[in-house]
């Protein structure tokens, strides 16, 4: 297995880069969207992604259960994309977003930090960094900016590659 990390800012060009690398990968794709349509400005991004996709990419949606879905799809002489693990904790800690029953943020993390170390294929995971900011007003704002940075390290350590994007310019980190 090969485990990427892709991070970056909002509109920094990380999904960009990470379709780049699964398409320089040349093995079959797969890309796992985590978003889920909330508002119709929310859905014409989601359009503007998926329409940008060579068609012959396989496209799963899922917002909740990510170890599950990764589990299911990677395989040898595959790849996967997950865009984005920002999105994915976003519907997990926000009540709003109608977790299913039973799925809480914490067993959702430990499924996914357990399950990355056995996956077979290429897997590329896109990320917000979100911590070079203030700390924000507001306790479910301030629980997301430490859970994505706690999250983001513990991807990054078992990550064989981290790449950080700004201005659409990738700097490896790892």
């Amino acid at each position: 297995m090969e485990l990427s990390l892709i991070l970056g800012g909002a509109r920094s060009g990380k999904s960009i880069y990470a379709e780049k690398l699964a398409k320089d990968s040349g093995l079959p794709v797969t890309y796992i969207a985590t978003a889920q349509v909330y508002d119709d400005e929310f859905g014409k991004r989601i359009q503007h992604h998926k329409i940008s996709r060579p068609p012959e990419w396989r496209t799963v949606e899922v917002p909740h259960k990510l170890a599950d879905t990764l589990t299911q799809e990677a395989k040898p002489g595959h790849c996967l994309i997950v865009d984005c693990l920002t999105l994915w904790l976003a519907q997990c800690i926000c009540p709003d977003c109608a977790p299913p029953e039973g799925v809480s943020w914490q067993d959702e993390r430990e499924a996914l930090i357990k399950q990355l170390p056995k996956l077979a294929g290429k897997i590329i995971l896109v990320s917000n960094e979100v911590g070079m900011g203030i700390v924000p007003l507001g306790e479910i704002n301030r629980q997301f900016q430490d859970e994505q940075g706690r999250l983001n390290q513990t991807v990054a350590a078992l990550s064989d590659e981290v790449v950080f994007v700004a201005a659409g310019l990738p700097l490896k980190l790892k």
